[in-house]
């Protein structure tokens, strides 16, 4: 994992290689930086939840490294974004209720105050946002 938390404290993000340690890896990054902005326990909650089913997905179909990217705005709005080398937008599904998985997007759409994704050069970013408590 390579890591940068900048010195004003709003923004952090790594980069983890596609291996299985990964989603550990990167649950237990933000949870550690979002505790050291102080951020409340629920929205920490929210947050390690909603990057970990994001980098499982980038871990599943992607075989890149994964990167993932925090901005506190405006001490507001918790601003996550999940990258991978894929280019292909996640899809959000409904999973039939034996499905195994499928429910990470819908996870996110249902969690998130916004969610979406862009291209970039190398691939694809998966972002959301959750209003922080004021």
């Amino acid at each position: 994992m390579i890591g940068v938390i900048d010195t004003s404290g709003d923004c952090a993000e790594w980069t983890f290689p596609a291996e299985p340690g990964a989603v550990r890896t990167a649950r237990h990054a933000v949870r550690d930086a979002l505790r050291g902005w102080a951020l409340d326990a629920a929205a920490v909650d929210v947050a390690v939840l909603l990057v970990s089913e994001l980098v499982t997905n980038s871990l599943r179909h992607a075989s890149g490294p994964i990167g993932v990217r925090l901005d506190r705005v405006d001490g507001a709005v918790l601003l996550v974004e999940v990258s991978d080398p894929l280019p292909d937008p996640p899809v959000e599904r409904v999973a039939d209720i034996e499905d195994e998985g499928g429910r990470g997007i819908q996870l996110v759409a249902c969690s998130a105050r916004r969610w979406g994704t862009r291209r970039g050069r190398t691939g694809k970013t998966v972002w959301f946002e959750l209003a922080l408590p004021g």
